[in-house]
């Protein structure tokens, strides 16, 4: 068989050209030219994806529930919405040696007991592979492995072996025989992306596949990657710690922006039933700069600590540092509290820390990391066994955040005693163990330690 012509084609407008060049000739872009294979005449590569329908009434079609397939590892579990679902493609990507072969193999080994699987691997060899499971101690007698990186191989053996669920580690490893650029490319990784995403949808194969991620912390290759797959999940953690971190991003099966916890251990990653409780493990109450938070991630109420500190700026600009949390909003809330609340920071350097690698993105935590800022400054420790939530508008009023009957309850089941809300988060019924104190304004927060 003939190897098909490649074509040069326009990221920004569209047009080909029959070779790279370093601006696009139609549309003047620089570096938007990437290589595609040239449709022949007539030609329908994706027509079996698409097959012919008529018009249909949404009333009139009846849809059911896909079954879930559990993988064995509870926390996984939760991030996909319950399990895998046939036919569903998932991504997740992550730093190199967070834990993304090892969760996948430690599924995978757990699913081999009542389900057909197949791990391709493109980075590690067969010997090494064979080795990490031996380490974990798993049971991976009914593990079936491919070591491969050729793209028509893997979708031969796929379609002949018909596993239910398969692994493609990583999709950056492979390539196809119909281009010419090298493995990685944005070419080679969008064209082995639609291809397995084709077969999977065609024969009810699930697969998952392992992204690598760029200095930035985004999924390498094109972005049409993401809107490809069903699933995107993110590995986060530090590599230096022992936790993990699995968020959801994109779930067209489950909810989004749900969360995962691990722990690894020497036999691989183990799930965090109660990741309050770990990341307070470390928490000394009566340490000036520290608050107790409780956010909510997906379906669940974490318990976090913010770390702040201030201290005199040495230099003609102070810095603004913040990590896990947002760092524009950590300069508009030093606005707020020089403006409503007589706390200036102007010549002071101000970081602020999110304990345990998690990083939080809903601005529930901008009571938490104010009153940290606060106590920091001042030099004064916050009353022990207290926690916060809400978000602090312009105008320094507290605003409610979702689910505070559950955030508080959680602050109570871990030994909370007093917790500062929005006055729209009051309980209406009192929780046992637990005082609630409605707050109004920032300045009312700040009244409210005085009286402590």
């Amino acid at each position: 068989m003939a190897k098909a012509k490649s074509v040069y084609s326009c990221s920004e407008c569209g047009g080909q050209s029959p070779k790279w060049q370093g601006q696009c000739p139609h549309c003047g872009g620089w570096n938007t030219l990437v290589e595609t294979v040239a449709e022949p005449n007539g030609g329908r590569r994706y027509s079996g994806l698409a097959k012919a329908s008529s018009l249909t009434p949404l009333a009139d079609i009846r849809a059911s529930q896909a079954p879930r397939m559990p993988t064995g590892v509870t926390e996984f579990d939760r991030v996909l919405g319950g399990g895998l679902v046939p036919g569903q493609v998932a991504l997740i990507g992550g730093d190199p040696g967070i834990g993304k072969s090892t969760l996948l193999l430690q599924a995978l080994a757990a699913m081999s007991r009542t389900r057909k699987v197949i791990y391709v691997s493109g980075e590690e060899s067969a010997e090494q592979v064979a080795l990490r499971a031996a380490r974990l101690q798993l049971e991976t007698a009914a593990v079936s492995l491919l070591a491969e990186i050729q793209l028509e191989r893997i979708a031969a053996t796929l379609s002949a072996e018909k596993p239910e669920v398969a692994v493609i580690d990583s999709i950056q490893t492979l390539y196809s025989e119909a281009l010419q650029s090298a493995p990685g490319s944005v070419a080679q990784v969008r064209e082995c992306a639609a291809q397995l995403t084709r077969l999977a949808k065609q024969s009810g194969i699930t697969l998952i596949f392992v992204g690598h991620v760029t200095k930035e912390g985004s999924l390498a290759g094109p972005r049409v990657l993401e809107h490809i797959v069903d699933t995107v999940l993110y590995f986060e953690g530090d590599t230096q710690s022992s936790f993990r971190l699995v968020r959801a991003f994109k779930n067209r099966f489950g909810p989004v922006n749900e969360l995962g916890v691990f722990a690894m251990t020497e036999k691989g990653l183990r799930g965090v039933s109660n990741p309050s409780a770990l990341f307070l493990s470390e928490y000394h109450a009566g340490v000036p700069g520290t608050c107790v938070l409780v956010t909510n991630e997906g379906t669940r109420p974490l318990l976090v600590e913010v770390q702040a500190l201030v201290d005199t700026a040495h230099g003609m600009n102070p810095r603004r540092l913040a990590q896990g949390l947002d760092q524009n909003r950590l300069a508009m809330l030093l606005a707020v509290l020089h403006r409503h609340a007589g706390v200036a920071c102007h010549d002071q350097d101000v970081f602020i820390n999110a304990v345990g690698g998690v990083r939080i993105t809903e601005p529930a935590a901008d009571l938490a990391v104010a009153l940290a800022v606060v106590s920091s400054f001042r030099n004064r420790a916050l009353p022990e066994k207290l926690v916060v939530f809400g978000e602090i508008g312009l105008a320094g009023e507290v605003r409610p955040a979702p689910r505070g009957q559950e955030r508080l309850r959680e602050a109570a089941n871990l030994g909370f005693t007093r917790a500062l809300v929005p006055r729209a988060n009051l309980p209406k019924q009192r929780i046992e163990g637990l005082e609630a104190i409605a707050i109004e304004r920032l300045s009312d927060a700040l009244e409210q330690l005085n009286r402590f």
